[in-house]
């Protein structure tokens, strides 16, 4: 749809429409009303014709002016409640649609168009025009910070720990008392109004609710968001070391050394596999530490690149160190990290992260 250069808003959509500039070919579209009284006292955003050549339909139509899942619910909430009447169908008019959303517009009976040159216009018997694939043109119909990524995603992975909140102040609460990086190393605690905003995304997303509790809707599409997003560590730092005491376990000697120093220690999500799923390990522990320097002249080992079983990755990721679960004298990381780090991962590890899955679900 051209004409709109930004967001664009109902009263602009409506100009549009009446000014003959609002079409989506092969149809051609009017403005007959504005704010008809369709069922009783409840209105319409507008009423319209479609026009097809020498055949028409008249549509009241619902406008939104963003593109948010939330936003396309409470519009497919209020069309269901006209209902299609003998003279008229339903229309939803938004900056975009997808082709998930246009399909579930299809199975209602409700047609919609959005601003990219998607839509699906259907009048049984006269005709139906249906057409995908356009790109978003208005990206800033979704919020600019992306909370399904780094330290924002916290608060979505706090919902995989515990389904349900009663306030706001609880769920920050939580999301710092399982941040080790918090606790254990002096980081800046996550802000009330950092936590708010990313609930905000969270529920226009509809992956949670707030009610009387704030709870947890979606955990397939979190777990789902969550991995789209997913950035693995990247650190200029990573040192892999040949211990050569190998009558103690490598954990109990970085357990030590991690209660001497202060350091917080966490294996890393593909170390920490076999604390969730069934998996075969690898030879090498890797672990997450923010600063390595102070503890490898303590290794009883040597630096090597051959056959090391140690590995340390330097890194002040917050995420990673995220509800890491402490188990036999050592710090694993959370299986949420696991699952992410496995998806990220090839085919085995995809399939593995399906196990890894499962144990989240039940443990929810």
């Amino acid at each position: 749809m051209k004409g709109f250069r930004k967001m664009p808003t109902e009263k602009e959509i409506i100009e549009q429409i009446e000014r003959g500039k609002f079409s989506f070919p092969p149809l051609f579209i009017c403005l007959l009303q504005v704010q008809p009284v369709i069922k009783e006292s409840r209105r319409a955003d507008a009423l319209i014709e479609v026009l097809w050549g020498e055949k028409k339909a008249k549509f009241a139509v619902e406008f939104k002016s963003i593109s948010t899942p939330k936003a396309f619910q409470s519009a497919l909430n209020q069309l269901k409640f006209l209902f299609p009447q003998k003279n008229f169908g339903l229309m939803l008019i938004m900056p975009f649609l997808n082709d998930k959303q246009l399909q579930e517009l299809e199975r209602e009976g409700i047609s919609g168009i959005d601003l990219c040159g998607n839509g699906v216009v259907i009048v049984p018997g006269v005709f139906a025009v249906y057409r995908s694939g356009g790109k978003n043109r208005f990206p800033s119909s979704a919020p600019i910070k992306n909370i399904y990524r780094k330290n924002s995603s916290m608060v979505g992975r706090a919902f995989l720990t515990r389904s349900s909140y009663k306030t706001v102040q609880e769920i920050c609460d939580e999301v710092n008392r399982l941040n080790m990086l918090v606790n254990r190393w002096g980081k800046k605690p996550m802000s009330l109004s950092t936590v708010s905003k990313s609930l905000k995304t969270l529920e226009d997303d509809l992956i949670i609710e707030r009610k009387n509790t704030i709870r947890l809707l979606q955990t397939d599409k979190l777990l789902e968001k969550l991995s789209e997003y997913y950035s693995p560590v990247i650190t200029e730092k990573k040192v892999r070391i040949k211990l050569t005491d190998e009558n103690e376990p490598i954990t109990q000697i970085l357990w030590r050394l991690s209660r001497k120093t202060g350091l917080p220690f966490v294996t890393t999500g593909t170390s920490s596999v076999t604390q969730y799923a069934v998996m075969q390990r690898g030879g090498m522990l890797s672990v997450y530490c923010p600063r390595i320097e102070k503890i490898i002249e303590m290794i009883p080992g040597s630096q090597s690149d051959r056959f090391p079983n140690l590995e340390l990755i330097e890194t002040e990721d917050e995420t990673v160190f995220f509800d890491a679960r402490e188990q036999q004298n050592f710090w694993w990381a959370s299986p949420v990290q696991v699952y992410l780090e496995l998806m990220a991962g090839d085919k085995r590890d995809q399939e593995t992260a399906e196990q890894v899955k499962s144990f989240i679900l039940k443990n929810l």
